[in-house]
């Protein structure tokens, strides 16, 4: 086990090579690669998703004629007047007086316009002990939340003077105050524990502070050059603040864990007695080679989500798809020029206390203990494991997704909260009014006029509504914004019902009949509704992509179709037990007071198709790192068995760290009080987990110890497609010659 001479021949050994031999240049482009591209993006400035272009469908044209007759919707602010005792009505004095002191308060703050009495606009409600005094913010809703202060003070003075009722006020702008003021540092802490926390993985897993640091300055310059160019991209596709928070996450979460594979295979090397110079060509022919594979196909899989045709959606695929594209070149370039220029430094600010346990040859003592039981007993191994995961997965057959309301987001942790159950049982739907925009050629024309008043009476007659129904005309531009509380308020599945009866029975009847005009619905209900519609229609395409192209990636990567489709099936089923796992948890409340989740009763309607996608890449880091060092044993010469137990112990620690590491990071957003945020975090924290232990360290070693040689099984009539194995034995590795003209490149 010489240092010999054996030619490499692959993208990820040449670009370790250059790098090493070119180190102060390699870090150079780098650093300049970074900065660029951060003061290009600055410059550029970031264009986020608008309301306009959110979805399709009607909310979307809803969204278009607002945008083209250049109305500028402002925040619109609510005051519930209520009896506590429930005996006071509206037309008693105490409340009439209560009801002019809010009127007064609200605009002696000169920030709103429009206040109306309820006395006016008839919004009392049934019994006769709740009324409602409505006001706009003055200036753009989108900043109204900065402006809304005075007026909440405002209000909770009347209430000081009024004790024996309840003043309390509720809107877009209040609403988005208090979640800011709640919520704002609370995702802020969580993304920067997320250094911290996988910095401290680290040390303890290389036991020295620059092997340490190493990949979370790589996966932070990373995501510092992602936020640079996704303010470049986002001019051809908008981006948004989630987008953001997910490109952290992913970034965070591959960067240190492309690193990781790297450093640990050039540390395994130079354990085993090879000079620096070899141990790093090794690491570039081999973990560098993996980590290509398994960033393009991290990269397809979030590609998928630019299939579902949803702005946000969109936005987030492409934000994870720049941030994974990034690392990787990153850890196939500056890295090997870092190692190069560290050399033996790299061990510095060792900890003494920690020691690595593991045998001299790297190998895990406690997964060659698991691993000789599974490969004693492999049929036992996949029916016990398989089993565990299919009883795991078994609670998503009955998976009930849904937007969630907003007090299954916050529960009672905001008292906005208890305003907003409080409006809705006094007003059914009054907090979330459907509103129809309607555009006509003429819209103060006797025809369109008739028809809006026919609007009013059958949305009201026809059980969708039960008022008041309130219409706005805007006779310069002939539009009309028409609101509509709906029969069901928070209960989601009732408003759309009533939705439904809006567009498909009261529209047609009236508004229909009018030639040329358009009367789309809009709405948070709709919205939802719309939103639900076209993400289910874009789940075949999305999932068709990611397992087809993952399918492709790993025939290709090592050429046995046999892989190729233990990989997909492996990975399915440690998606599935993470669906599993939410349902059981956020869905029935099984152990769900251990997260804060109780009563959410749904799982948010975006997150299966965010999990599988983000998984299924995610996923494959592992994957590919483990069946990579399998396949080189076995080219080495060891019999499968033997290369399986050898492949999967040597890289146990590496897996292990940097599933413990995700894991870590995914879980600190498991703690944020959103239950949105905790359903993620939970989910890809259980889901890494599984796909870390149950699936790497027992499934993929049974199945492939009971399919022997076939596991690289190849049909003839497949041998014509493209090599991108790497073909060489890196037991001895030396500075590559200068490639031919005529020889084919290999990753």
């Amino acid at each position: 086990m010489g240092n010999g001479d054996t030619r490499v021949r692959g993208l990820a050994a040449r670009a370790g090579g250059w790098s090493a031999r070119h180190r102060w240049a390699a870090v150079g482009i780098w650093v300049l690669f970074v900065v660029l591209a951060m003061g290009l993006g600055s410059a550029a400035g970031r264009v986020d998703v608008n309301e306009s272009d959110q979805l399709k469908g009607e909310t979307h044209t809803a969204a278009k004629i607002i945008d083209d007759a250049g109305i500028k919707r402002p925040a619109s602010e609510t005051v519930l007047i209520q009896a506590k005792d429930g005996t006071t009505k509206a037309t008693d004095a105490a409340f009439r007086a209560a009801v002019t002191d809010v009127v007064k308060a609200v605009r002696a703050t000169g920030r709103v316009t429009d206040v109306t009495s309820p006395y006016d606009t008839k919004t009392i409600s049934r019994d006769g002990h709740s009324a409602l005094v409505q006001f706009d913010m003055r200036g753009d809703a989108d900043t109204a939340k900065d402006r809304v202060e005075p007026v909440l003070k405002a209000v909770a003075g009347v209430q000081k003077d009024h004790g024996a009722l309840r003043i309390e006020e509720i809107g877009g702008a209040s609403m988005q105050k208090q979640y800011a003021d709640a919520f704002g540092d609370d995702f802020q802490q969580a993304e920067y524990s997320a250094v911290p926390v996988a910095l401290g993985i680290l040390l303890i897993a290389f036991g020295a502070l620059v092997a340490a640091l190493l990949p979370v300055a790589l996966a932070i310059t990373a995501i510092m050059a992602t936020m640079g160019l996704m303010g470049i991209v986002s001019h051809l596709q908008p981006m948004s603040d989630t987008a953001n928070s997910v490109m952290l996450l992913v970034g965070m979460a591959v960067g240190v864990d492309y690193c990781l594979f790297y450093l640990r295979r050039e540390r395994e090397e130079r354990a085993a007695g090879r000079d620096a110079g070899t141990a790093l060509r090794i690491a570039a022919a081999t973990s560098g080679r993996a980590i290509i594979v398994s960033g393009v196909t991290v990269c397809v899989a979030m590609a998928g989500m630019l299939f579902t045709g949803l702005a946000e959606f969109e936005a987030m695929g492409l934000a994870s798809l720049m941030v994974v594209a990034v690392a990787m070149v990153g850890s196939v370039t500056v890295l090997p020029a870092l190692l190069s220029l560290l050399g033996e430094r790299v061990e510095k600010g060792r900890i003494p206390f920690l020691r690595r346990r593991t045998r001299g040859n790297g190998e895990s003592r406690f997964w060659t203990a698991v691993l000789r039981g599974v490969l004693a007993r492999p049929v036992v191994s996949v029916v016990v494991a398989v089993g565990a995961l299919l009883a795991v997965a078994s609670p998503a057959l009955g998976m009930k997704t849904s937007q969630l309301t907003l007090d299954q987001e916050f529960g009672n942790s905001l008292p906005i909260v208890q305003t907003y159950n409080r409006l809705n049982d006094a007003f059914p739907g009054g907090s979330e009014p459907a509103q129809v925009v309607v555009r006509a050629k003429d819209i103060g024309s006797p025809e369109v006029r008739r028809a809006l008043a026919d609007f009013k009476e059958r949305a009201i007659s026809s059980g969708a509504s039960r008022g008041p129904v309130d219409v706005k005309v805007h006779a310069a531009q002939n539009v009309a914004l028409v609101s509509v509380p709906l029969v069901g308020g928070s209960d989601s599945d009732r408003a759309t019902k009533s939705l439904e009866k809006l567009r498909d029975e009261v529209r047609p009847a009236t508004l229909g009949k009018v030639d040329g005009l358009q009367a789309p619905i809009t709405g948070q209900v709709a919205g939802s509704h719309d939103f639900n519609d076209q993400l289910v229609g874009s789940v075949v395409p999305v999932f068709a992509f990611v397992v087809v192209f993952a399918f492709l990636l790993m025939l290709l990567s090592f050429r046995s179709l046999t892989v190729a489709i233990t990989s997909i099936l492996l990975n399915l089923l440690s998606v599935g037990a993470a669906y599993g796992i939410l349902v059981a948890v956020f869905q029935h409340g099984w152990g769900a007071s251990l997260v804060g989740a109780e009563g959410v009763g749904a799982i948010v309607t975006w997150l299966p198709l965010f999990l599988f996608v983000i998984l299924f890449g995610l996923s494959m880091d592992y994957h590919v790192f483990v069946v990579s060092r399998i396949r080189e044993a076995r080219m080495r010469g060891r019999g499968t068995r033997d290369a399986i137990q050898h492949g999967v112990v040597t890289t146990a620690g590496v897996v292990t760290s940097a599933a413990v590491i995700m894991v870590a990071v995914f879980a600190i957003f498991g703690t944020l009080s959103m239950q949105s945020m905790k359903q993620m975090g939970v989910g890809l924290a259980a889901a890494v987990l599984i796909d870390a232990t149950v699936i790497r360290g027992v499934l993929l070693p049974a199945v492939m110890a009971l399919l022997g040689e076939r596991n690289w099984y190849l049909p003839k009539w497949l041998h014509r497609l493209p090599d991108l194995t790497h073909d060489e034995s890196p037991e001895a590795v030396a500075a590559p010659p200068a490639p031919r003209e005529d020889e084919r490149l290999r990753v």
